[in-house]
């Protein structure tokens, strides 16, 4: 069948926007739900139509003969969103790479190019096929000529031409035009017969067949009130109709041969693909068997395949240079508690593949042959923990595609590299729980090793791939050195620090334990006294009864779950009703109890430390994030939080030192913004919070009281952290009016401060980025967002990040400082600990007085600021101790 196919592109891209779930976004900031939707689409319909003819058509911007003739026409119509806007060009770019051709003329809308099209190849023998969602195109039905409307986004279709019109609408086609002329059509402002809905203007032209009829014969109209209707309104209906008639005949210089399908340029499809992070169809071409330029670039290599135990693996590993790169898979079980048993280790060398059992003493020997060698691989913090957990001195990390990945985009909820392949290989690969479902109970009986070599050989080999092709983007993106000399150095320092854990006194976590326990049980008692009966403070439903029904406590909108009891409901009133702040306590002491208590315990090895997992692929500025336990988040605004810190203590015959970064991030700022009146008050070593409260508040420096302080304090940061005025009035329970006027007077005292915020924002918008003193880019695509609120975090992003990463940066720098140090001088003390601008050192009898000289020097010198980098020392037997 000679079928051509012409698309309504800006219907089609429209409905496939809104229909999507939720937004797929670049890591350049490029909007592509609408594109995926409609190129799903368009393949659905090479698959169920296989058209021989296909075209594309477009609106315009320029105004039409229908906007000169009624300028009131789609007036109000919703603006597209910008993030919509942006998908446009790149999906003609689609089209054309597809050799489908894309035709838009000024003056004319889609539906008057495509009447065009259909009637031109109804003409010369063909079966035209029309797809859109917009209903106008319904007049263009013929018996040869069916029209495809979308419905339910783009999942679902309904087909009509002339026989299905008058099914559905007992109307030919060319009525259809009569009813729009009647009823109006509110999406595009025409008016219509005011009154006149579809049930009557179809009546009417069953009785009277078109407009013209009923306005020549209104005599004939039974109902009095509707002829009154039709007879004050007949210009509008000519109107209308005139407006609703889609042109068949626009001036386009086409010849249908020029639609005809054809190969499309795959270099240029796989381009955009590429670009456009549209893995979805990179894999559909791989599936045709058509190459990608990452397979092209990518290692295909036969590899040389051997599986060994024992002292055959270690003659063998003996034919790798020292200093050699090898990609490398530890397979084990690691638990982060108990020390962790290895099963065996995969290791790619050029087109060499091991696959070694450890499940033996004389294959472990291995390990002293992979401590010489530079590792890379995927998310190798865990795979050099447990190296170095099982004997191995130390391990050097080069690469590693997680972590490069973290650095390219920073903002993605996972870092698997079963989905790495899939975007930059285009090739399945088993992601990690598929593996160990696979062989969860063959593993019973140690039969496989062939299915951990065939699946560590996998690993490596895409591993290895990913990498060559990351290798460029992080030197396009400017990332390459953050990579090198931060992220990937720093592997080995969280690994050991999860190796040597820290000591846990039980008895102190007990104790601590029985403490909290009795103050919530007097928390729990104080409540129920105060609501006059006891009740589940714990169940949301029942403490929202007693609040907000019982006690009359002023509330948020009632759901059909009851009231909101959630934290930000809470503190509003915890001032004013000392219920609340005993609910809020009561929550705090819990949750302490729960996950810091109880929740330890299982936690400590029987070496009795816990080792905690250090993750560096999870905060979007930079910063690291802590788990099993999160050490971080343990909450010291109550003494009963500060005194878990007792629970932390140094190993038998040794002492923890800490420092702690002074101000790090308004040091940051200072340096970043090049604010003379900040770096002024830094380097005469002034109280930062209380020369800020002097020249905001306009007080004396010597008159500056604690709460002005403590005011000044959130202005400052809340400066960093681009809180609005509505912020300030929460944090400081002060009014909008008091908080606006707070932050207007700061950036007068501090203008390079505010000119370098503007600026952040500014380069956001046009980058799509921000960056770090050190390169490390941070993505935000909300900065462009049509919605206001969206658009507001985008632009708090761009002013905190590159101040937040950059002390992130800072800090890592100087792990990895005081790590190498440490080891290259010999000394038995460890670095054990990084918790928010803080590192703790188990330090050994002896080494005090250096390990305090180190520490101190590695992180005032970690980075040159045109401030003092400052820190804060205290050393004691617990964590509890370093602290003022």
């Amino acid at each position: 069948m000679n079928r051509i196919v012409i698309i309504d592109g800006n219907s089609l891209i429209n409905r496939a926007y809104y229909a999507m779930q939720r937004p797929m976004i670049t890591r350049e900031g490029i909007y592509t739900q609408g594109i995926f939707g409609f190129l799903n689409m368009l393949y659905k319909m090479f698959e169920d139509y296989d058209p021989e003819y296909m075209a594309v058509a477009w609106d315009r911007k320029s105004p039409t003969f229908r906007h000169k003739e009624y300028d009131a026409y789609k007036a109000g119509r919703r603006k597209m969103p910008v993030e919509l806007a942006m998908e446009l060009d790149p999906l003609k770019n689609i089209l054309s790479a597809m050799h489908i051709a894309n035709l838009e003329i000024d003056g004319f809308e889609a539906d008057d190019i495509i009447g065009t099209v259909a009637r031109i190849a109804e003409e010369e023998g063909l079966d035209p096929l029309i797809i859109t969602g917009d209903k106008d195109a319904l007049q263009l039905a013929t018996d040869k000529t069916k029209v495809l409307i979308t419905r339910r986004g783009i999942s679902e279709f309904d087909l009509y031409d002339r026989e299905k019109m008058q099914e559905r609408y007992g109307l030919t086609p060319q009525q259809f035009i009569d009813l729009k002329g009647l009823m109006g059509d509110q999406s595009d402002n025409i008016p219509g017969i005011p009154g006149v809905g579809e049930k009557t203007g179809i009546k009417l032209l069953a009785q009277f067949g078109s407009v013209e009829d009923l306005l020549a014969r209104t005599e004939e109209i039974s109902a009095k009130g509707l002829r009154e209707k039709v007879e004050k309104n007949a210009q509008l209906a000519i109107l209308s109709k005139r407006l609703a008639t889609i042109n068949t005949h626009v001036p386009l210089e086409i010849r249908i041969d020029d639609f005809r399908r054809q190969e499309p340029d795959y270099d240029e499809l796989i381009r955009l693909y590429e670009t456009l992070e549209l893995n979805t169809f990179l894999r559909r071409l791989r599936a045709q068997g058509i190459s990608t330029a990452q397979e092209e670039i990518a290692d295909e290599t036969d590899y040389e395949k051997h599986i060994l135990s024992g002292s055959d693996a270690v003659q063998s590993l003996e034919q790798i240079p020292d200093g050699e790169e090898v990609c490398i898979r530890v397979f084990g079980n690691n638990d982060h508690v108990e020390k962790p048993l290895l099963d065996g280790i995969a290791l790619l060398w050029k087109d060499q593949y091991f696959y070694i059992d450890l499940r033996s003493e004389e294959a472990l020997k291995t390990l002293s042959k992979i401590e010489k060698l530079k590792l890379t691989g995927h998310e190798l913090a865990a795979d050099a923990y447990m190296l170095l957990a099982s004997g191995a001195a130390q391990t050097e990390v080069v690469y590693d595609t997680a972590v490069a990945e973290y650095a390219l985009d920073p903002s993605r909820n996972g870092y698997q590299l079963a989905d790495l392949a899939q975007n930059y290989l285009h090739s399945e690969l088993q992601t990690e729980k598929q593996f160990r479902e696979s062989v969860s109970q063959t593993d019973l009986l140690g039969g496989n090793t062939e299915k951990y070599a065939d699946y560590g050989l996998e690993w490596c080999s895409a591993s290895r791939r990913v990498k060559k092709l990351q290798e460029k983007q992080l030197v396009e993106n400017g990332a390459d050195r953050l990579c090198r000399e931060i992220e990937f150095p720093l592997i080995e320092v969280l690994a050991s620090m999860e190796k040597d854990g820290i000591t846990v006194n039980r008895s102190v976590l007990d104790e601590t334990g029985k403490e909290l326990v009795g103050k919530i049980d007097a928390l729990e008692k104080e409540i129920h006294e105060l609501a006059g009966e006891s009740f589940n403070i714990n169940s949301p439903q029942q403490l929202g009864q007693i609040l907000f029904e019982k006690l009359g406590l002023p509330a948020g909108k009632k759901t059909k779950r009851g009231y909101s009891t959630s934290a930000d409901i809470l503190d509003k009133l915890k001032d004013d009703f000392p219920i609340v702040a005993k609910v809020l306590e009561y929550r705090t002491l819990s949750k302490l109890n729960s996950t810091y208590v109880q929740g330890l315990g299982p936690l400590i090895g029987s070496d009795g430390k816990i080792h905690a997992h250090f993750q560096q692929t999870v905060a979007a500025t930079g910063r690291l994030s802590c788990t099993e336990p999160n050490l971080q988040n343990i909450p010291v605004r109550y003494e009963i939080g500060r005194q878990l810190r007792k629970a932390f203590v140094a190993g038998e015959g040794c002492t923890l030192t800490g420092a702690d970064y002074s101000q790090i991030e308004l040091r940051v700022l200072a340096h970043l913004s090049g604010d003379e009146n900040l770096i002024s008050a830094f380097n005469n070593g002034d109280d930062i919070h209380r020369m800020t409260a002097a020249r905001v508040f306009g007080l004396d420096y010597d008159q500056v009281t604690s709460l002005d302080r403590s005011r000044a304090k959130a202005v400052n940061f809340g400066v960093i952290y681009g809180m609005s005025g509505f912020g300030l009035s929460e944090e400081l329970h002060i009014t909008r009016k008091q908080a606006d006027q707070y932050i207007r007077d700061y950036f007068a005292k501090h203008p390079a401060v505010k000119a370098y915020m503007d600026e952040q924002i500014e380069s956001a918008k046009k980058n799509g980025y921000t960056e770090t003193m050190f390169g490390r880019r941070r993505y935000i695509r909300e900065i462009t967002s049509s919605n206001f609120m969206t658009r507001q975090l985008g632009e708090r992003l761009a002013m905190n990040s590159p101040i937040q990463g950059s002390a992130a940066d800072i800090i890592k720098i100087a792990m990895i400082a005081v790590f190498r140090e440490l080891r290259e001088r010999g000394f038995a003390s460890r670095l054990i600990l990084q918790i928010h601008d803080e590192l703790i050192i188990q330090t050994a009898a002896g080494e005090e007085e250096q390990v305090n000289e180190l520490l101190l020097r590695n992180m005032e010198t970690a980075a040159k600021l045109q401030v003092a980098l400052l820190c804060d020392r205290n050393s004691g037997h617990s964590w509890y101790e370093l602290k003022d």
